[in-house]
């Protein structure tokens, strides 16, 4: 047994994190972008978004966020989170999604110096694209994106085989796009990291 497959595989081997922020940290099933305002509803995290914010700061792993909403509309959505996760300075109308350039921008604020080790985690297809394009790692998010689009109360009231259904319609798109992993929301994220970790370890590349 190497050396490696005897420590405990955690998160911290990644460089940074990055979030989309409707759809992922706050705004379960994406809908704010049909709205104006934003009501406080769509600004609740989304299930395990603030524990897998919790987590990531306490292994200082930097972390940012990324929407192409509206300035005043992504700072009413991100309310809910912590003060020390900002967005990413980038203007939504120069190369938007899926060029990588939002991504790349986002990283340099956060002073990163490499690529390698650098994830995106989103439930928006176009953004989980630039982040392809980018050169990330990138997990996407079944149940609380976009391609579901329910509020959590609409989302609850399905059976579990309706939910079950979507979540594996939201899932096969999500691959066929070439994301590396698919969760149901935050609350698996990080397990899922985990699982990133190890397979860089073993030498795999986004």
């Amino acid at each position: 047994m190497t050396h490696a497959e005897t420590l405990p595989v955690a998160a911290s081997s990644l460089t940074a994190v990055l979030f989309g922020l409707s759809g992922c940290l706050v705004d379960f099933g994406a809908r704010a972008r049909q709205q104006t305002i934003a009501l406080s509803e769509y600004a609740e995290a989304t299930p395990g978004a603030l524990d897998s914010l919790h987590s990531l700061q306490r292994q200082q792993i930097p972390c940012a966020w990324l929407d192409e909403l509206p300035p005043a509309l992504a700072q009413s959505l991100s309310a809910s989170l912590p003060a020390w996760i900002k967005p990413a300075q980038y203007s939504a109308t120069n190369n938007p999604w899926p060029a990588p350039n939002a991504c790349w921008q986002a990283l340099m604020d956060l002073n990163v110096g490499s690529l390698d080790g650098c994830v995106l985690v989103s439930g928006e297809p176009r953004l989980l694209q630039a982040g392809l394009n980018a050169g990330l790692w990138t997990i996407g998010l079944a149940s609380c994106g976009s391609l579901c689009g329910l509020a959590p109360t609409e989302w609850q009231a399905l059976s579990q085989k309706e939910r079950e259904q979507l979540r594996g319609k939201a899932t096969m798109q999500l691959f066929g796009l070439g994301v590396h992993s698919v969760i149901d929301h935050l609350g698996e994220l990080d397990t899922c990291l985990a699982d990133i970790s190890l397979r860089r370890l073993k030498g795999e590349k986004p």
